[in-house]
């Protein structure tokens, strides 16, 4: 596919949705910048694209680490010279226990993953972003159902998702002078490694366990390059994507 001009980056980019995302992007014309913290895994998803490896870049990353972070983001630029896309899909969770045992060192690995870590790819993104000719971009922060309805015993993951909301709307609001856009994309039992364990059932609210249906992950990608492609006048805020029949608009 010839370029488009446009630049991504897209962390956790070696697995699951953040490898459909690249793929669907890398497909559309974009250079991306794949970042995770396994290169070999990164590099697989660069060779599934099927296209020797042109305008994209592996970098072994950590997003719970700053000095990781900029080293993505300055690699990024002296490779393909701006930033259009940043996709914020990197993210953790903690071992399933009561609130009560949760240790310390497990909650703070979560939100230096999910928030600390986007909140900084993100301010790197700005600067990058407002600087650029022409100025602006476009932020997508992987929110997940997480975001507005907890699972048992994930008060970590939950909570730091329910942040990323927050910083969604700040990003939005304080990126307007830059036209840099925010998006926020819920995802819920898109097919991938995380969620294989929910064939064999997974805690329910009421103390159940029960097989939960999942759904295509590429459809999450198709998602991402379709607000990656809207012109920045135009925002799709807060988007859902899930599995049909899963339990989550309903009691029990």
């Amino acid at each position: 596919m010839p370029s488009n001009g446009r630049v991504a980056i897209i962390t956790g980019a070696g697995s699951g949705i953040g490898r459909s995302s690249t793929l669907h992007l890398l497909k559309d014309g974009y250079s991306v910048a794949l970042a995770g913290r396994r290169k070999e895994a990164l590099e697989e998803t660069i060779t599934l694209a099927g296209n020797d490896g042109t305008g994209s870049i592996a970098v072994s990353t950590d997003v719970g680490d700053p000095e990781s972070i900029a080293n993505l983001f300055e690699q990024t630029v002296e490779a393909f010279g701006r930033l259009d896309v940043l996709f914020n899909n990197a993210g953790i969770g903690a071992p399933r226990t009561n609130m009560e045992d949760l240790p310390l060192e497990d909650w703070q690995r979560v939100v230096d993953v999910n928030l600390t870590g986007s909140f900084v790819c993100a301010q790197h993104a700005i600067r990058i972003m407002k600087d650029q000719t022409p100025m602006g971009g476009r932020i997508i922060n992987n929110g997940s159902i997480s975001a507005h309805t907890p699972r048992p015993d994930s008060v970590a993951y939950t909570s730091t998702k329910h942040a990323v909301t927050g910083l969604t709307k700040s990003i939005s609001l304080d990126g307007r002078k830059y036209d840099i856009a925010c998006s926020q994309v819920d995802v819920g039992n898109a097919s991938t490694p995380m969620t294989q364990r929910m064939s064999g059932g997974v805690p329910q609210a009421n103390g159940e366990t029960r097989i939960e249906p999942t759904f295509n992950v590429d459809h999450v990608g198709e998602t991402v390059l379709y607000i990656s492609n809207l012109p920045l006048d135009t925002n799709l805020q807060f988007v859902t994507i899930m599995a049909t029949k899963m339990p989550f608009v309903g009691r029990g």
